[in-house]
């Protein structure tokens, strides 16, 4: 196990060293620790592919690449009529001859573009290693990671080598082989209806190898799929339930002997650093869903005794997650299937006690990839669309249907007005509507939880009250489990926040057991219950959950349907769609890669963001990295006095010119300046208004550099849209308010030009704790009222903030603390007594 305690050190002088990271190589790397600032960190680890002038290639123009993407696209008429009138202009030429040259082209950016579809795993791992572009960002040793909190250097994961399971890996490699490497493979499996009715079934498989950082390994450019028909009319029946497994398995056998042959015997291979290393290929991780982890574990599911592929517990246990029960291991199955070959009376019954199938598992021939150690948590299946998308909104909407209409009328509204922003969906309904979506079943979670507050109260209706608990525990753990770095400490708020949910689950089936509300549930025993009590295992062995999610290859369904619809005759399915399907997935790739290189913003469909990008680019291009930026300014200037005048029945703007210079004359010497006089603001002085901010923030997450973009425009898109932020009020004090008007202005006496915001301010809300505060871990803040709206530097904002309004009090709001992974931390330290009152 890679622990601090047990790594092998290396003799090192170091003197004065940084305190920011501390890396711990691998012993055999023969690398000495390494200690950086936050400046030098990760940086050459950034990956910007080099500008390619010819990204239609390998058709030789880019009037061919248009043809062909019209040409398995009935659709593009007017593409098409386009494509015309350019050649005939003299704009565009296209060389193809005839269909023949057509169908040649697309396989030649199939096998470059999608190289799983037409050759071996292995050769699609040679291929990447021989990729001038990605082969320098290949990370093969593995590392321990450290940050100093100010205290100590405290341990951190995220990609997967700097986990325990490749450190592991890596040291019981051959020490014969010099330079001994993992190359660890990623694999996602899952069903995929093609048909309307769901009769006829694919399964697109994916590899991405683990050795490429996060943002190239889960890029639309690396991985593919390969298609395994499935017979539906025999779904169902025992021994085909069997049967299936063993042809389930028997393909992936395909797929996997180079890799299977290489983990034994290592492969030599010079590397684009001129090393010559011995790569022993693996499968460090299955991302799947249940259904297909159960197909990969060769577990029995809800059938069997033991329904988790991971661990042993009993089926009537799954609700519990106060017990741990044996992990299982290749070792035990194969004994298992051992026995029953020998005597399948005997051996039945060890089978049947383990939850397992008579079937030998294709991954025991993959030398270090046991799959029951692969098998990785699916936040997507499982929480997003499953434990809450399936489970508790179902609940949720059981008890509103028992409160009445006058109650789903409420949850309606609220949601509608809920506050918008960017990346987070908008709904207009909750009580009827029905989607598979998870990224829109994720972001239905946070709002619905707020939207419940005043709907849900634990004298009227406790069962609703537990499951807004429930939902609240919920949330706090997708909340961590988000998040892309994991410490000691986050890792250890996971393991005390389980029981919580843990706590609330059992009360909530208690009180179902009891309830006079029809239908509520009360078992809850299934395997998606059960699933987050490994991911806190997952993690410490594979990295962040975003390494094994299957997020980053549900994109590849979608593709598949399209071409069994549209191309395929209903016969032959596999090799029809196969074929269509990767010429298809080459032409969408494509397109991204050429999109990306003559990338145009259409200013008249976003005139905000377009003037935001002109603003952030220098003449040579480079990208501006200051902390806040103003974008789409007013065409005009205005005075002091015509803004004030135009605004005469706002209260936020009553006596703006005094209160913009007593602002001013209070504030200026604290920026630095040496002022004696008192600075004068004449009703002539001119402000330039802007209605768009760009603010760049150090993540809290990861350190690096995230952008929040802010509105504070009477008409975005048809309707008002004023953002809220959270502002740095002291060195150690932070607030949040409400963008009410930001303007940049020329100030003759500090003879520079400023920007700044004219904003609604929030204070912490008085009086004693609600116990709904302290039963859902709230942060309720309060409005001032809009008269008392004051002045900031818009340098002050430290990132955007979303405030839900108190549905029976307008006056307060809900910070949104699960808004994204960032926020989820501020939002702790804010709960913790950093917010401030700005009254």
């Amino acid at each position: 196990m890679a622990t601090e305690s047990s790594h092998e050190q290396l003799p090192q002088t170091i003197i004065n060293p940084p305190t920011d990271f501390k890396t711990e190589h691998h012993p055999r790397s023969k690398c000495p620790t390494l200690f950086q600032n936050a400046d030098n960190f990760r940086l050459d680890k950034s990956f910007k592919p080099p500008p390619d002038h010819a990204p239609w290639r390998p058709f030789r123009c880019k009037g061919d690449f248009e043809f062909a993407e019209i040409a398995l696209d009935e659709k593009q008429v007017n593409d098409l009529l386009d494509l015309i009138a350019c050649v005939a202009k003299g704009t565009t030429q296209v060389t193809l001859k005839n269909e023949q040259e057509l169908r040649k082209a697309c396989d030649a950016a199939a096998t470059e573009l999608t190289p799983v579809h037409a050759r071996s795993i292995w050769q699609w791992v040679l291929d990447l290693l021989n990729n001038p572009h990605i082969a320098p960002h290949f990370i093969w040793d593995a590392e321990c990671l450290y940050k100093h909190n100010g205290v100590k250097f405290e341990r951190f994961y995220d990609e997967p080598w700097t986990a325990d399971s490749w450190w592991d890996i890596q040291s019981e490699l051959p020490a014969s082989a010099e330079n001994a490497v993992p190359l660890a493979l990623i694999l996602y499996a899952n069903k995929s209806k093609l048909s309307s009715f769901g009769t006829v079934k694919g399964y697109p498989v994916v590899v991405r190898c683990g050795n490429l950082p996060v943002n190239i390994r889960n890029s639309a450019d690396i991985g593919g799929g390969t298609v395994v028909p499935e017979d539906a009319a025999e779904e169902g029946k025992l021994g085909y339930t069997t049967l299936k497994r063993v042809v389930w398995h028997d393909s992936f056998l395909k797929l996997l002997s180079k890799v299977a042959q290489h983990s034994t015997t290592g492969y030599a291979h010079t590397c684009y650093d001129k090393i010559l290393r011995w790569l022993f290929p693996l499968i460090l991780i299955l991302s799947a869903d249940y259904e297909e982890q159960c197909m990969m574990s060769l577990i029995r599911g809800r059938s069997g005794k033991c329904p988790c592929p991971v661990c042993l517990v009993p089926l009537e246990e799954l609700h519990d997650l106060s017990k741990s029960f044996p992990l299982r291991s290749q070792t035990e199955a194969q004994e298992a299937l051992t026995a029953w070959e020998e005597n399948q009376a005997r051996g039945e019954a060890i089978l049947k006690k383990l939850g397992l199938r008579p079937v030998e598992n294709v991954f025991w021939i993959v030398l270090f990839s046991d799959p029951h150690k692969a098998l990785s948590f699916d936040r997507l299946h499982a929480l997003h669309l499953g434990l809450w998308g399936k489970h508790i909104l179902g609940e949720l909407k059981k008890i509103l249907a028992f409160l009445g209409q006058e109650a789903e009328a409420e949850v309606e509204r609220y949601v509608t007005d809920f506050p918008s922003w960017r990346n987070l969906s908008h709904f207009n309904a909750v009580v009827n509507i029905t989607f598979n979506d998870g990224n829109k079943m994720r972001d239905l979670a946070k709002q619905v939880f707020y939207v419940l507050l005043n709907v849900l109260k634990k004298n009227t209706v406790p069962e609703g009250y537990i499951l807004l608990r429930m939902l609240q525990t919920y949330l706090e753990l997708d909340g961590l489990i988000f998040l892309d770095v994991h410490t000691e400490t986050t890792l250890s708020m996971i393991e005390k926040e389980l029981p919580q949910f843990n706590d609330a689950l059992n009360e909530y089936i208690e009180l179902a057991m009891k309830s006079n509300i029809e239908g509520l549930r009360v078992d809850w025993d299934f395997p998606k219950v059960h699933a987050w009590k490994h991911i806190v295992n997952d993690i410490r062995h594979k990295g962040a959950a975003r390494n094994f999610s299957t997020r980053p290859n549900e994109s590849m369904h979608g593709a598949l349907r399209e071409a069994y619809k549209r191309w395929s005759n209903g016969r032959e399915v596999a090799s029809q769609v196969l074929q269509v399907d990767h010429h298809m997935l080459a032409v969408k790739l494509l397109r991204l890669r050429i999109t990306s290189q003559e990338f145009v913003y259409d200013q008249d469909q976003d005139p905000e963001m377009a003037t935001s990008i002109d603003n952030e680019h220098d003449a040579e291009g480079s990208v501006s990295i200051q902390h806040t930026q103003l974008g789409a300014p007013c065409r005009l200037s205005i005075t002091m006095q015509s803004l004030e005048t135009c605004n005469a029945t706002d209260g936020a703007f009553r006596g703006i010119r005094r209160k913009f210079a007593e602002f001013l004359n209070s504030s200026v010497n604290a920026w630095g300046y040496n002022v004696t006089k008192y600075i004068m603001i004449s009703p002539a002085f001119e402000i330039t208004e802007h209605r768009y901010l760009r603010v760049n923030y150090s993540s809290t997450v990861d350190w690096r550099e995230n952008t929040d973009y802010l509105r504070c425009n009477p008409k975005f898109f048809g309707k008002p849209r004023y953002n809220c932020a959270l502002i740095q009020l002291t060195a150690t004090e932070v607030a949040f308010v409400r963008l009410i008007f930001m303007f940049t202005c020329y100030i003759p006496d500090l003879d520079g030009t400023f920007e700044f915001a004219l904003v609604q301010p929030y204070s912490r809300r008085t009086g004693p704790t609600r116990q709904l505060d302290r039963d859902l871990k709230l942060i309720c803040v309060k409005a001032s009222p809009w008269s008392s709206s004051m002045f900031i530097p818009v340098a002050s904002i430290v990132r955007g903030a979303v405030l839900a309004p108190d549905s029976r009090n307008r006056e307060e709001a809900f910070v949104v603390s699960y808004l994204d992974d960032d926020t989820f931390l501020h939002t702790k330290a804010t709960n913790s007594g950093l917010l401030q009152d700005l009254d």
